[in-house]
């Protein structure tokens, strides 16, 4: 499958998987929820951590500050940055209250407080300029990206940052090709391993077709910049394959 234009691209996702995206995920993240940390170590040959770090990297925090994490998950975000740096205000949404209720326990564990929201990331529940930072970690291949981050920019005061990571489409197509590859060899695995439910192996399939139709790196610092977003950086690892965006949403201009 071979990706449309940027233009086209995305009404063309969510004519392929909108209907996945709008029935299936919660039931898939749910059967996953109790394993998605273990699963994602043996998929990544132990790198899982390694990739948390070098986003982290990226990812500046003051004390004081209120950060929102988007698509949260098991707050695997939220505890890092609360690790950094204890004084944040750390909010964490998703739309799956299976991942949450492991992500809550998780933090509960390491005595961190995160507010957790179960809802809709496409529409938040925040006023305007609410946030310091926003971030987006392995998520948005299964989402309406642009719209995240039209209402990522909305939360954020002026000045405040968007953190992005997420496997992305390699722009060299040798790689693309190894890369699936290799991706549904990982999915039957921990399928096997972890036995998974039927909602997540009935997915195999999609969540490869959503990395075809997704973006390069430099396709999304384009979504981004169209947006709104200014110093829009992008870092990329493994010929392409995974991603770390930065941008910051502008100060108003003085008149």
């Amino acid at each position: 499958m071979n990706p449309p234009p940027l233009a086209s691209r995305e009404a063309v996702r969510e004519q392929y998987f909108g209907a996945v995206w709008a029935e299936q995920l919660n039931d898939v993240f749910a059967d996953v929820a109790p394993y998605y940390d273990r699963a994602n170590y043996v998929a990544s040959l132990g790198l899982w951590n390694w990739f948390l770090r070098r986003f982290m990297a990226t990812v500046d925090v003051r004390p004081g500050q209120r950060v929102l994490d988007l698509c949260a998950g098991t707050n695997a975000i939220g505890i890092a940055l609360l690790g950094r740096e204890p004084a944040l205000e750390v909010h964490a949404m998703d739309r799956s209250g299976a991942m949450q209720e492991v992500g809550q326990r998780r933090a509960a564990a390491k005595g961190m407080k995160i507010r957790s929201v179960i809802g809709d990331v496409h529409s938040l529940p925040f006023p305007d300029g609410h946030f310091d930072v926003v971030t987006l970690q392995y998520a948005s291949r299964h989402l309406r990206i642009k719209r995240v981050a039209e209402e990522a920019f909305r939360v954020l005061k002026p000045g405040g940052r968007f953190h992005h990571c997420d496997m992305l489409r390699p722009a060299n197509s040798v790689v693309e090709t190894l890369y699936y590859a290799y991706l549904r060899a990982c999915l039957a695995a921990t399928g096997f391993l972890f036995r998974s439910g039927p909602q997540a192996l009935n997915c195999k399939q999609y969540f490869i077709q959503a990395l075809k139709l997704f973006y390069s790196a430099e396709e999304l610092s384009m979504i981004l910049r169209d947006v709104g977003y200014a110093d829009v950086a992008a870092k990329t690892i493994f010929c392409g394959m995974i991603g770390f965006h930065r941008a910051v949403k502008p100060q108003p201009s003085r008149p």
